[in-house]
């Protein structure tokens, strides 16, 4: 192929690979972090390529075949085939071996953040020979960077499991480098090829001197050879890949509220005199919470700590309507109460505006018993953190108590469904 045919070809793998980037998102049940990104990598290329097209840069054939357009061509097909993905191209902070500070980026995390996906465009007479040692000075092997995942999944818990890696494979991967990366617990995606043994003069006896003739023949090595030619198998992305999902969810004021709330039971046709309110009512109309928060607490155990519950009681008496309270000591019924037991990490937290003592007791007593805080207090979460600190939540928009408002609201056309029942 010419270079010119190439340089089309490459243009027009470039702009498929932006729409298709572009409607990742839309395919996914949240916005795709990272997504932004991605799409500004690959327009970089385009733009590096039209350049090239336009005569303004001078490329060889072997750079136009190996640009990161193949490195995001394979992180574009991984997204798609997977389920759930919450960002491309994240970076995740983690200490090594040494206990130094290092980043690392995933090139996708699905299934909510219990996958990580590192994609791989490389061929695999490439990543074979760097492993082997035969690489170019400062390559790191796919193994070494395999460590590297390990160790930094080891330090990002979600729902207190370790993130379960897949190394993808576009170019394939040779048998033995695949045995090896199962071996150490990582998945491989992708046409897995063999290897030949093949026996070649060492490097020093290529050219024996006239004083070595009388001696044995040179030294053997022995050495592999990707077989691209002899398949050995063709490993798709798992179509159910096993989640540890955790069974126990702690329970946060704002969600204990939002549970209950009018709006969330049709009440949402209204205008408040309080804008916060109208606001609210407002998003229900537009996205219902309970089904969301329903659908994440069926078949958990659910907890919420004395502070939360203490707290929640004396807002519901203050400004709780009698469907509001109703809603709650059905909803409390279905809680176990447990003391404040705040996590050590907790506790090493440094108070701010958006750090106090009840959040840290809630919060706190969710990391102790290894839960899933449910909430609406994103501020706490963020700055947590920013701290170090990540707590395993599952954030959701808040809803205020308003039935007792609803007599000095302006009503609107009915046109929001009523929730369900508890």
């Amino acid at each position: 192929m010419s270079v010119q045919s190439l340089l089309c070809e490459r243009i027009a793998v470039a702009k498929e690979l932006i729409k298709r980037a572009e409607a990742l998102s839309k395919s996914q049940k949240r916005r795709i972090e990272g997504g932004a990104k991605l799409c500004g990598k690959l327009k970089a290329e385009l733009n590096f390529l039209h350049k090239v097209e336009a005569g303004k840069v001078a490329i060889k054939e072997s750079h136009l075949q190996s640009t990161n357009l193949t490195h995001l061509q394979a992180i574009v097909q991984s997204a798609e085939n997977l389920e759930d993905v919450v960002s491309v191209l994240h970076v995740f902070a983690y200490e090594d071996r040494f206990g130094d500070k290092q980043t690392l980026v995933v090139d996708v995390v699905a299934n909510g953040g219990h996958t990580w996906v590192k994609a791989i465009g490389r061929k695999a007479e490439a990543l074979h020979n760097i492993w082997l040692g035969r690489g170019q000075y400062g390559d790191k092997s796919v193994i070494e960077q395999a460590e590297d995942f390990l160790q930094a999944s080891r330090q990002q818990p979600v729902e207190y499991s370790n993130p379960h890696i897949i190394f993808a494979f576009y170019n394939s991967v040779s048998s033995p480098m695949a045995e090896r990366l199962k071996e150490m617990g990582i998945s491989v995606r992708g046409d897995v090829v063999a290897v030949n043994s093949l026996v070649e003069p060492s490097a020093e006896n290529q050219h024996p001197s006239d004083s070595d003739s009388d001696e044995e023949g040179p030294e053997l090595l022995h050495v592999t050879r990707v077989d691209r030619e002899n398949l050995v198998a063709s490993i798709a992305f798992p179509t159910q890949i096993r989640v540890n999902v955790c069974n126990r969810v702690n329970l946060d004021i704002t969600t204990l509220i939002t549970y209950v709330s009018a709006l969330s039971y049709g009440g949402c046709h209204f205008i408040f005199k309080e804008k916060v309110l109208t606001e609210q009512a407002a998003q229900e109309r537009r996205e219902r919470v309970l089904p969301q928060l329903q659908e994440f607490m069926e078949g958990k155990e659910l907890f919420a700590c004395q502070s939360a519950v203490r707290d929640f009681q004396s807002i519901l008496e203050t400004l709780g309507g009698p469907g509001e309270k109703e809603r709650a000591a059905l909803l409390l019924g279905r809680v176990t109460v447990v003391p404040d037991q705040p996590s050590g990490r907790a506790l090493g937290l440094v108070a701010s505006s958006k750090i106090n003592s009840r959040s840290l007791a809630i919060f706190g007593t969710g990391d102790a018993l290894r839960a899933v805080t449910m909430t609406a207090n994103s501020g706490f979460v963020r700055a947590a953190a920013n701290q170090g600190v990540k707590f395993s939540v599952f954030v959701h928009q808040p809803r205020a108590l308003t039935e007792s408002k609803e007599a000095v609201a302006t009503p609107l056309p009915k046109s929001c469904p009523p929730g369900t029942a508890l």
